[in-house]
């Protein structure tokens, strides 16, 4: 399949992941550059961005708000212009984490127990649970509830980023993430955070490294080959029932009894040098550039694309 010749590689955007976006579409035009793509970066700041002329196809490396939600998918797609990655529907509800949450109950993918509240309601599940705003990436707008007196803060905090919340039991356990490349599923990377949980200070301390975030990785992770492959399998599910088509990371937690329980799906993750897919993808022998090629290569196979 031969590759586009004249790519945009779409980076920043307004949301709360910009600084994390612009370093991976420095890697991501970097990596295209080296297979002779002409490549022009573009940091995208609102909906009135511009394309140059003859631009083949749009590479999105804005992750979170505006970028991963199907917003840009669907600016996009009213201009005509071919894309990486998902298409806007699929987008915006694996952005969604209850959208997420209620796919998964339908096709039975493994989930914590969850609920949805409203801005005055008060969570009725048992104490520990984890309180998410739903249209929120990169674990922005999360807060680990472990007392009652945590309760009030973290829905006055969470009320700034939407008008409903997802109530997710706590589940303690091994963090494990799954990155799929369309029906292949890559290594599985255990993360171990410093402290605490794999916050946004731990997954990009480059941005700040006066906090002191950081993560171990061990990739592939340390699991038998049987629980490798349930778990891996279990992405794939997660994957399906959101009929997701091009690449993906699944986030899931394995807790003491060895039964795999899904969090969530990034459709655009992160590609900095720090991130987790392009670890996963060369665990499995797949080079940063190879992964940018199969990621264009994959799009242009997904179904009701749109033709530049």
């Amino acid at each position: 399949m031969g590759l586009p010749k004249k790519v945009a590689v779409l980076m920043g955007g307004p949301g709360s992941e910009r600084e994390v976006s612009l370093a991976t579409g420095k890697g991501v035009s970097k990596a295209l550059r080296s297979l002779g793509l002409e490549v022009i970066d573009i940091d995208v700041r609102n909906e009135n961005f511009e394309l140059p002329e003859g631009t083949e196809l749009a590479f999105i490396a804005i992750h979170g708000t505006f970028g991963e939600d199907g917003q840009l998918q669907r600016i996009l797609e009213k201009r005509g212009v071919a894309y990486t990655g998902e298409d806007a529907a699929g987008s915006e509800m694996a952005f969604n984490k209850i959208s997420t949450k209620k796919r998964f109950q339908e096709h039975r993918v493994p989930t914590p127990e969850w609920a949805v509240i409203g801005q005055r309601a008060y969570p009725t599940m048992s104490l520990p649970f984890v309180v998410k705003a739903p249209r929120q990436g990169s674990t922005v707008g999360v807060y680990i509830i472990k007392s009652a007196d945590e309760v009030g803060p973290a829905l006055e905090d969470a009320a700034s980023y939407d008008r409903e919340f997802l109530v997710e039991k706590f589940v303690p356990g091994r963090e494990l993430t799954v990155g799929v490349l369309g029906t292949q599923a890559l290594p599985i990377i255990e993360i171990i955070p410093k402290g605490g949980f794999y916050d946004f200070t731990n997954k990009y301390p480059f941005l700040n490294p006066q906090a002191g975030g950081s993560a171990e990785h061990i990739c592939p992770a340390k699991l038998d080959d049987n629980l490798t492959k349930e778990i891996q399998e279990i992405a794939l599910a997660a994957t399906r029932s959101l009929d997701l088509q091009v690449y993906s990371r699944v986030d899931v937690l394995l807790p003491a009894d060895n039964k795999p329980t899904v969090l969530e799906i990034n459709t655009i993750p992160g590609m900095t040098e720090a991130s987790l897919l392009p670890e996963a993808a060369a665990a499995a022998g797949i080079s940063y550039v190879e992964l940018c090629r199969r990621i264009i290569e994959l799009s242009a196979a997904r179904k009701g694309r749109v033709s530049a």
